[in-house]
This record gives structure tokens, C-alpha cells and sequence, in this order.
């Protein structure tokens, strides 16, 4: 029996990576390599170049934005010049239809429902068949005059459109719209042949005080329903003046000047026309006022001297604070005295500065003060008492002989009185005191004289006669 042979010794042949693949992980300080180090290198790679192209491409976004910015900075007023007349011509009626239009187109196809289409079709088509109402070109001269351009509250102002044909061609049929204050007026304007005109004719009613615009006159084209809207202006802006109500006074002899030649002062001058007393030559005295028969008599050189004379200066204090005044009517009735005040003294062309919150008024001529009038309105509290606007108001006026203040019954007798005490006591003061409420008084407080007016035709009662100032 034979004994088995023995297993053949199989030597594990190692490579050079695998054999020194341990040594490496022995040395200290370096550390092992993993076999899936190089996929992980390149997903790496793979990731930062990833990166490198979102980063490009979203600077290339923003190049892009920053040049049409610049663009449209540059070119987007031209741009928008050019296509807002197209997009004026669209109404917002004409945006409703197109857009319902195509929702019911797409919801139509969508659903499969015709009647949806149908209405959609409709609706674009319409649009569509208001397009040539607004095409055509006319030439036109348009004028418009308003007769009279200054009315009193209740009148009606006349006016005369007239427009006229400056084409070659016959100009359509068209219309013509002129805006007034709030309201606006229509005029048909019928087909024109060249150098022909049409006129038409409107009034303006009046209910309140007030700078009514009248204008600019616009020529309209485009459909009957509105659907787009065509218009041209042709003239410019007019301003319709309002003036509130004023009443005829007397004149001065009702006591708004003391005498037709100025209120004399105690300031004693050489030089004047209200004698004062003589006194003893000086040197330098001007000859011409040497008293010769008191010199005589005396035997002493003996002078004239004068109480210095001032010509009258008014001043009107108005006041807008909405707090001074009970209600509308009562303001208007403020500013109807005041305006009738103001224009008897310019009729007597005595010296006057009226001012309020808004500043000192014109007072050059009577149209002029009235159409500022015409521009009032209430303003919110400004001072913390009505003496300090009246100090603050007439503090760059030059002093006055006259102060006359004019407001609504929040102004309390206590409130006048202390904006009577800013001016000297030789100054004339007088208030009026309007209110719808009351009736009409007058009283003196000190050295104030306070009358009330209910209605504007109480002034001319409380200037009669002796009169307030």
C-alpha cells in the first residue's frame, strides 16, 4: 500500500501595491488610502466644476439685466412715447372684453363647451370691430371764450365753442368734449368741409365761490360703446373766476377814515399842517414858518411847530382757521365782509393791507383782491391762540391807524380783546364777528368796537352813521 503524495505548497505571490500596502499603513504620519478615493475625487471634481458653470451662468443672468436696465434707462421714455398712444386709445372697458375673451376661448376648448367659444369669439370680435371707429386724422382750430371770466356766486358765465375746419379734406363727423370744474359737456360736431366752422353755445351755473377750469376743448373718436377711445386735445386750460357776494358801502364819511386828510400824532414836527403851538427861533429854522405877528408883538423871533399827520393806513386781518368758524355759510359770510370791506376802501383809494394765513392779498386793484378771494378755503390751526396770528400776521406790515379783524363766532369777545392790546391805544380797532346764529349787535368792549353780522346785508346798518371805526 502506498502512502498518498503529499499537497503541493502553493507560495502567495504578492504584488508590489499589496506588499507595500501594509508598510505604508505602518509609517507613522501617513494615513491609509482607501480604494474608493478616486471616485470620490472625481465626484469632487465633478461638483466644483458644477458649481463653476451656475456661478458663470447666473453672472451672465445679471449682465444681461444690468444691460436692458441700462437700455430701457436710455431708450424707455422714447419707447413708451411711442406706444402710449396706442395704449391711451384702449379703455378699460376694452381690457375687460379682451380678457374675457380669451378666458373663455381657453376654458371653451378646455371643456368643450361651444357656448363658452361662442361668447369669447363675441366678446374679441367686438374689440375688433371698434378698431376703425378710431382711425381718421382732421385738422381742426378750436376756440372757446367765456363771457364774463369773473362772476358773483349765483350768476352763470356764458360760453361760445367754435371750431373750424383747417384741413384740405372734409373732417368726419366727431365729437367734442369740454371739461368744466367737475362736470363735462358733449358736443356733436357735424361733418366739415374745409375752412368751415360750427358753433355752439353753453352756460356755466354758479353755486359757490370758487376758481372753476374750464377746458382743455378734446375732439373724441372711437366707437359708440366706448371701446376704444381716440381724443386730441385743442386748447388749453381757462379759469373762471367766482367771487363771493359783496355789498355797496358808503364811503368814508361812515367812519372808516377819521378825516380825508390823515390822523394827526402827538409826534411834534416842523414840517406839517395841524398847528401845534410856537416856540423861540433857532438857527436853521426855515423862515417860512416864522410868525411874524406874534414876533412883533413880542419882539422875540417866534416859530410854528406841527403835530406830525399821517395818512390813514388800514389794515384787515381775515382768518381761514377752520376752528373759528361754525360751519360753511359762516366762513362764506366771513369772506363776503371781508370783500366788501376791502373794495370800498380801494374805491376810495385810501392805503390798505389786508392779509390772512395764506399771506398779505393783493390789494393793486378790486378784480385782483377778488380773484384771490375766489381761492380761499379753510386751513387747519396753526397758532395757539388768535392773538399770536395776529402778531405773527401784520408783524411785517407797516403801522397802521386802522385795524379792522374779520372772523366767524369761534372768535370769543376775550380773544379780540387781547389781540387788541398788540396796538397802541390811538389805533381805531374794530372786529366783526360772523354769525349765522345770532343777530346783529354792536358793542363796545374798551377801546374795542365788536359787531356782529348775521347776513351779509348788516354791514352797510353797522357802517351807517357813526360807524364802527
Amino acid at each position: 500500500m502506498t502512502a498518498p503524495a503529499p499537497a503541493p505548497h502553493r507560495v502567495a505571490q504578492q504584488t508590489p501595491s499589496d506588499a507595500e500596502a501594509p508598510r505604508a499603513a505602518a509609517e507613522p504620519g501617513v494615513a491609509p488610502v482607501s480604494a474608493d478615493a478616486p471616485a470620490r475625487a472625481t465626484e469632487t471634481g465633478g461638483a466644483a466644476e458644477a458649481l463653476r458653470v451656475e456661478r458663470d451662468r447666473f453672472e451672465g443672468l445679471v449682465t444681461v439685466a444690468r444691460v436692458a436696465w441700462a437700455w430701457m434707462r436710455e431708450h424707455g421714455r422714447t419707447l413708451w412715447e411711442r406706444i402710449s398712444p396706442v395704449i391711451r386709445v384702449i379703455t378699460t372697458l376694452a381690457w375687460v372684453l379682451i380678457g374675457a375673451g380669451a378666458v373663455l376661448l381657453v376654458a371653451g376648448a378646455w371643456l368643450g363647451w361651444i357656448e363658452l367659444l361662442v361668447l369669447g369669439g363675441v366678446a374679441l370680435v367686438m374689440v375688433l370691430v371698434a378698431v376703425p371707429f378710431a382711425f381718421g386724422r382732421a385738422v381742426y382750430e378750436v376756440e372757446i371764450e367765456l363771457n364774463p371770466r369773473r362772476v358773483t356766486v349765483g350768476d352763470r358765465a356764458l360760453g361760445r365753442l367754435t371750431v373750424r375746419n383747417a384741413g384740405e379734406r372734409r373732417a368726419l363727423p366727431t365729437r367734442m368734449e369740454f371739461p368744466v370744474g367737475k362736470g363735462r359737456a358733449e358736443f356733436g360736431i357735424p361733418l366739415l368741409r374745409p375752412g368751415q366752422s360750427h358753433e355752439e353755445l353753453f352756460s356755466v351755473p354758479t353755486t359757490r365761490r370758487a376758481v372753476i377750469p374750464a377746458g382743455p376743448a378734446r375732439s373724441i373718436r372711437g366707437d359708440e360703446l366706448g371701446i376704444l377711445r381716440r381724443t386730441v386735445k385743442w386748447t388749453g386750460v381757462i379759469d373762471l373766476f367766482v367771487h363771493p357776494r359783496t355789498v355797496r358801502l358808503e364811503s368814508s364819511a361812515a367812519g372808516l377814515l377819521r378825516d380825508l386828510e390823515g390822523v394827526t400824532t402827538t409826534k411834534i414836527t416842523d414840517h406839517d399842517l395841524a398847528f401845534h403851538a410856537l416856540r423861540p427861533y433857532e438857527p436853521g429854522d426855515d423862515l417860512r414858518h416864522v410868525h411874524w405877528k406874534t414876533t412883533a408883538r413880542t419882539g422875540t423871533l417866534m416859530v410854528r411847530q406841527f403835530e406830525e399827520t399821517r395818512r390813514s393806513q388800514i389794515t384787515i386781518v381775515h382768518t381761514l382757521d377752520r376752528s373759528r368758524y361754525r360751519s360753511e355759510e359762516e366762513f362764506e359770510l366771513s369772506i363776503s365782509v371781508f370783500a366788501s370791506i376791502v373794495q370800498q376802501v380801494l374805491r376810495e383809494d385810501l392805503d390798505i393791507e389786508a392779509v390772512n394765513e395764506l399771506g398779505a392779498l393783493p390789494t393793486r386793484s378790486i378784480v385782483a383782491m377778488l380773484d384771490a378771494t375766489s381761492r380761499f378755503d379753510v386751513v387747519e390751526p396753526e397758532h395757539p391762540s388768535f392773538r399770536s396770528y395776529v402778531s405773527e400776521a401784520t408783524r411785517r406790515l407797516s403801522p397802521p391807524t386802522v385795524v379792522i379783524f374779520v372772523g366767524g363766532s369761534g372768535l370769543s369777545p376775550s380773544d379780540l380783546h387781547r389781540a387788541r392790546s398788540l396796538f397802541p391805544h390811538e389805533v381805531s380797532v374794530t372786529a366783526f364777528r360772523c354769525d349765522t346764529e345770532a343777530r346783529v349787535s354792536r358793542r363796545q368792549l374798551g377801546q374795542l368796537t365788536i359787531g356782529t353780522v348775521s347776513k351779509l346785508g348788516d354791514l352797510p346798518r353797522l357802517l351807517r352813521g357813526k360807524g364802527l371805526v
